[in-house]
């Protein structure tokens, strides 16, 4: 569905950049705002001074976030599978979902 595209215009370390995204103008931009200010808090740490290389390091921080928090998310769903396994006995027969329950 290429009809849904939005196009967005963003600035990150001083660079304009023109997106054609199915998110929203919203969420695109504080996209953009994050990266920016992941690569600007990277450049001002004086870890490095080159855009291009505090661009790295800011997507290897970003994608280190993201996957902490795809982590965290596995650990909360297993243990909500966890408590509800738990809980189904003390529901009556009829809330519990079983398949012979009718």
């Amino acid at each position: 569905m290429m009809d849904s595209k939005t196009v967005v215009r963003v600035k990150i370390v001083g660079e304009e950049y023109t997106l054609r995204t199915e998110a929203s103008a919203s969420h695109t931009e504080a996209v953009a705002e994050h990266v920016d200010k992941t690569i600007r808090a990277i450049m001002t740490s004086g870890a490095t001074v080159e855009t291009h290389k505090a661009a790295i390091l800011a997507a290897l921080q970003i994608t280190d976030e993201l996957f902490k928090e795809r982590a965290a998310a596995d650990s909360m769903a297993t243990d909500i599978r966890q408590l509800a396994s738990e809980i189904r006995p003390l529901l009556p027969p009829a809330k519990r979902g079983d398949e012979a329950a009718g």
